[in-house]
């Protein structure tokens, strides 16, 4: 299976370095955003980023509203959020807008790699029936 490509966005500069250390060890792709803004750019310039790590309170466009923009224009990408403060308003407001799974800080290393393993298994799995559609649509016209 291809690597992970995977978009780290937290505000906090010394998480996001060892989190890249731990991640990019275990195999993964990373990428790395300091803000919302900045996760959003990287995404419009990068389309091979299937996951995006997204940290929940972060100064600016916060990890709700950089989710709804996520969802907006890259619908296919899948999104971790992570927090230290969690709230259930916040968890069930990520959720509704179509995170893939929501994960406290400090969250453990492995529990975060199987999430973006399953995260990007479901992006690849939706690609390959948009590629279906496609095929058979083609096929029906020339038929």
């Amino acid at each position: 299976m291809a690597q992970i490509r995977v978009l780290l966005t937290d505000d906090e500069a010394p998480f996001v370095e060892t989190m890249i250390k731990r991640l990019t060890k275990r195999g993964l792709n990373v990428a790395r955003a300091l803000s919302g803004e900045e996760a959003l750019k990287k995404l419009e310039e990068d389309s091979t980023i299937e996951v995006v790590i997204l940290d929940v309170k972060m100064p600016g466009l916060d990890g709700i509203e950089t989710l709804r923009e996520i969802k907006r224009h890259h619908p296919l990408v899948e999104v971790v959020m992570l927090t230290g403060h969690a709230t259930v308003e916040s968890a069930i407001e990520g959720m509704k807008l179509g995170a893939f799974d929501y994960l406290m800080k400090p969250c453990d290393i492995d529990h975060l790699l199987v999430k973006v393993d399953e995260a990007a298994d479901k992006k690849r799995r939706h690609e390959e029936k948009i590629h279906e559609a496609r095929a058979r649509e083609i096929a029906h016209r020339r038929a």
